[in-house]
């Protein structure tokens, strides 16, 4: 593990300083990119316009001229934390912008993923006709659905997709869905600056649109107009969850989202969901979103249904939403039983592709018939942290007639764009891959079970090819020393008020300290007594075992617990130079 400390620009960090920015939080922001004070308001008014996100006011006309005569709306979701909270800011936004029309004819209909598989497919479509529905929403899915949005056409019923994940490629052209509505800021002719938007955010804006529209039409005032910011929290949760990039706009939805949280504002479910992971909305964070409540819902997309995480997400009943949380809580234990087993497997059968004196190959590729599908991709995730290498994990399917088939997930690593990778197999091996898709550091495909070893061969040339030893050398990027004025508590709270997240990481400070004491507590956590600059301070590394030398570098990220009554200032040990 290499430890590269960031560049502070210091021009930067003393105009952010001299404009009442903390000396500490100044630094951090600079070498984040921040140059100006400016750039840090999480205003609603500093959000980007919807105008300026392509589809958005056609999607509003269109959903206005559904309401307004009645039509029932049906929105297809997706099986992860993004999904159900765009599902549940749909439901919500249009019933309540609805409410002055009298309209409340909006229902849902979520895809399972092992017998429907990822988006809108003509199976679904008819699903959605069946139900009696008239017009069609996506949301968190739907860009790459060509066939499925054709067959919902041809079904009678109009289609609005609302999407953020890149359109499918066809030979090497870009294939959009025809005739319908697009709402993607990564579809083509976009100008809308923020492309890195989840899902949620996306459905968030369409209401926006739509709210302004219903005001242009009379429907109500600027005075009386739905408060649909009361989304937020949702909106946060789910852009938190899907671990999109933070640019400035989703820093602002997620801001605008604790706010209301840490002041009880906030849908039943959530005040369930927080109660359920023992954490405490006064004292949300980010870190909450990703990490407590993010996992609850997404178990039940893995394991079960992800209607009870939408159900627990609308709900009004609060004992209802306490009864769902506590179901989504067991399932979540349920799936880290599953993923702690067969991580173990799988880790071991990366391990058996290589001595223990040789670098791993360039990247993973791990099935067995065992693994369940619901969780390959939190294991690909792990065995990626662990071994630095693009890792795809297998399963095989459990639709009806295509056991022959594997799912696989992937996670990669800095500078290997995944879905690439996978575009470049399919080039070279035509056929190999049944359905691909994804982004740079995630990405998910279907191959038949006797390709196995063909996309094996095929990703690690790849990898092979455009992995070189600076890339696989495992990095990790801090933010220098700390100075011992900044080691309290009250500051620790000031950095946990802030919104981090990925592509604006949290701080984690690096230095030499000296390993007083260490010693395993639970069997999996190594706990440390450090001096840090000559002062004593107690250090914690979780799931770590292996003993620190008595002089090492380490990077940590600061945390305060409570003893006898007196708050203090732990490390959190992220990673050694050693």
């Amino acid at each position: 593990m290499k430890i590269i400390t960031r560049d502070v620009p210091p021009r930067a960090a003393w105009a952010l300083e001299q404009s009442g920015l903390h000396p500490l939080l100044a630094r951090l922001f600079a070498a984040r990119g921040i140059t100006s004070k400016d750039e840090l308001d999480d205003a609603l008014a500093r959000l980007l316009p919807p105008s300026s996100m392509l589809g958005a006011q056609e999607a509003a006309r269109a959903l206005a001229d559904a309401m307004a005569a009645g039509k029932s709306i049906c929105i297809v979701a997706d099986y992860d934390c993004d999904g159900a909270t765009a599902c549940a800011v749909g439901l919500r936004g249009l019933r309540l912008l609805g409410a002055p029309l009298g309209f409340d004819r909006v229902n849902y209909l979520v895809p399972d993923r092992v017998t429907d598989g990822y988006g809108l497919t003509p199976s679904i479509a008819k699903r959605v006709k069946a139900q009696g529905a008239d017009v069609l929403v996506t949301v968190d899915n739907g860009i790459a659905s060509v066939n499925g949005v054709r067959a919902a056409r041809e079904l009678g019923l109009d289609v609005i997709v609302t999407d953020h994940h890149l359109p499918a490629l066809k030979d090497g052209e870009i294939a959009l869905p025809v005739d319908c509505i697009i709402v993607n800021p990564n579809q083509p002719g976009c100008a809308f600056e923020s492309k890195s938007i989840a899902g949620v955010g996306v459905m968030f804006y369409v209401l926006l649109a739509l709210r302004a529209e219903l005001r242009e039409r009379g429907v109500f005032t600027a005075q009386n107009q739905p408060k649909i910011d009361t989304l937020l929290p949702l909106v946060a949760l789910g852009t938190v969850a899907d671990v999109v990039k933070l640019d400035a706009n989703n820093r602002r939805l997620v801001a605008q989202g604790l706010k209301r949280v840490r002041a009880g504002a906030m849908p039943p479910g959530m005040t369930a969901l927080f109660n359920a992971a023992a954490r405490k909305p006064a004292a949300a964070t980010g870190f909450d979103f990703g990490f407590a409540l993010g996992p609850r819902l997404n178990a039940a997309g893995r394991l079960a249904d992800m209607t009870l995480g939408i159900e627990c997400l609308t709900t009004e009943d609060a004992l209802r939403a306490d009864e769902l949380a506590r179901t989504l809580d067991g399932i979540n234990r349920e799936r880290k039983a599953i993923e702690g087993d067969m991580r173990e497997q799988a880790l071991q059968m990366a391990e058996e592709m290589f001595d223990e004196s040789e670098e791993p190959p360039p990247a993973l590729v791990v099935f067995d018939p065992d693994f369940h599908e619901g969780v390959v991709g939190i294991v690909a995730s792990r065995l990626k942290d662990k071994l630095h290498r693009p890792t795809f994990v297998f399963a095989a399917s459990g639709a009806e007639g295509k056991e022959h088939e594997l799912k696989g997930s992937g996670r990669s690593i800095a500078g290997f764009h995944l879905r690439d990778a996978l575009d470049l197999v399919a080039k070279r091996h035509p056929g190999v891959l049944l359905r691909f898709g994804g982004h740079a550091m995630a990405a998910g495909c279907t191959i038949d079970e006797e390709q196995l070893e063909t996309f094996e061969a095929a990703l690690q040339q790849v990898a092979h090819e455009w992995l070189d030893a600076a890339t696989l050398q495992r990095r990790m990027e801090a933010d220098g020393p700390l100075d011992t004025k900044y080691r309290r508590a009250d500051l620790v709270d000031t950095l946990h008020q802030e919104v981090w997240g990925q592509g604006f990481a949290p701080p984690v400070f690096c230095e030499e300290v000296v390993v007083v004491s260490q010693r395993l507590v639970g069997e999996k956590h190594l706990a440390l007594k450090l001096k840090h600059q000559g002062e004593p301070v107690d250090g914690i590394w979780f799931g770590h075992t292996e003993p620190l030398p008595q002089r090492v570098k380490i990077a940590f990220r600061l945390d305060a617990d409570e003893w006898q009554g007196q708050r203090r200032v732990r490390f959190l040990v992220e990673a050694a130079e050693v």
